[in-house]
């Protein structure tokens, strides 16, 4: 019998890719709007990733009879003191307008200080209490341009050096193999095989 984890996100692109690492396991992955009838809203207001993650799986799990995801990520770079950091969502209203606003900071930017990190902490919770975090981060450099037509966010932004390509320019099945969530999501799957019994 499979278990039902919640993920607390309304981004498409999230859900995809948390259910396929999680296909093959014991457990299902269902989005808020399958399982809350009533529309929630809560205040992104922690300092870090990780706060923000705690405290989205904190809330939905106290009114939820199943496990809730909590999980917060944005883009972080160097030569900007981390920004957008938290706000990496909300910078902008459109994907397009915030990848735009990090290209007008950098624009007079060359090189190493074009270096950013993607950084996802995902928090898991069970009835209002935390069982575990689980980290993922990757570096990479930002371009000059947009380029690629997949991913979502800062994907046509992030060129990752190993694979020499945009994570927009790769299939979502390879960048998931080194996707800062991926990693992240990765670990919490071995915590769970591991640990069958955390959430009965």
């Amino acid at each position: 019998m499979h278990k039902i984890l919640i993920l607390s996100t309304k981004n498409p692109g999230k859900l995809r890719e948390f259910k396929s690492y999680f296909k093959d396991t014991d457990y299902i992955i269902k989005s808020m709007d399958e399982v809350f009838k009533d529309h929630y809203d809560i205040e992104e207001t922690g300092a870090s990733f990780e706060e923000n993650a705690i405290l989205k799986a904190l809330f939905y799990s106290k009114i939820s009879d199943y496990p809730v995801i909590g999980e917060d990520s944005g883009l972080s770079v160097e030569s900007l003191n981390g920004f957008p950091g938290v706000y990496s969502a909300r910078i902008g209203k459109t994907d397009e307008e915030r990848n735009r606003i990090i290209l007008d900071k950098l624009k007079n930017k060359k090189g190493e200080e074009r270096k950013a990190c993607f950084i996802t902490v995902i928090a898991l919770a069970f009835k209002g209490k935390t069982i575990k975090t689980f980290k993922g981060k990757v570096c990479g450099y930002i371009t000059e341009k947009p380029t690629g037509e997949n991913g979502f966010g800062y994907d046509p932004l992030f060129y990752y050096k190993p694979l020499k390509k945009t994570f927009a320019q790769i299939e979502p099945e390879i960048k998931n193999l080194y996707s800062h969530r991926g990693r992240a999501i990765k670990k919490m799957v071995k915590y769970l095989n591991l640990n069958k019994n955390i959430i009965l």
